[in-house]
């Protein structure tokens, strides 16, 4: 599971971790059944508060995307429902919104924010390369 917290953006940590695990799970990314890693494992690995992950698994079960089993982990719920296509483009329309705001104030032309948008993309890519090939 690869996600990516910028701590300088306008966007909460939670919103931020929550937003890449829906989107994960919508895309099927992480399919029915697949274990989250722990709270514990979680907050370590991006340098996050522990109570910040729980909040953020406490939420996607509240939505029906994740089971908690009491002492077994975090699961991807077999019966959740991925996000619809509107909702997601929605969501990234939101993230995308705040990043165009941003890249106005500090003076970021258009093409040059588009680049910055491709060269995102492609380590994403090449991260989630990479870990295909690792399995």
């Amino acid at each position: 599971m690869l996600i990516r917290v910028h701590p300088g953006s306008g966007v909460p940590i939670y919103r931020q971790i929550l937003d890449q695990i829906r989107g994960q799970i919508a895309r099927r990314v992480l399919a029915p059944g697949d274990r989250l890693p722990s709270v514990r494992d979680l907050a370590r690995t991006l340098a996050a508060n522990q109570n910040t992950i729980l909040k953020v698994y406490d939420q996607l079960a509240a939505e029906g995307l994740v089971e908690c089993r009491q002492g077994d982990g975090t699961f991807v719920a077999e019966s959740g429902a991925p996000l619809k296509r509107s909702e997601c483009r929605k969501r990234v329309r939101e993230t995308l919104g705040q990043a165009a705001v941003q890249a106005s104030l500090f003076g970021i032309s258009s093409s040059e924010t588009h680049q910055l948008l491709d060269r995102e993309f492609e380590l994403i890519d090449g991260r989630q390369s990479q870990a295909a090939g690792d399995k």
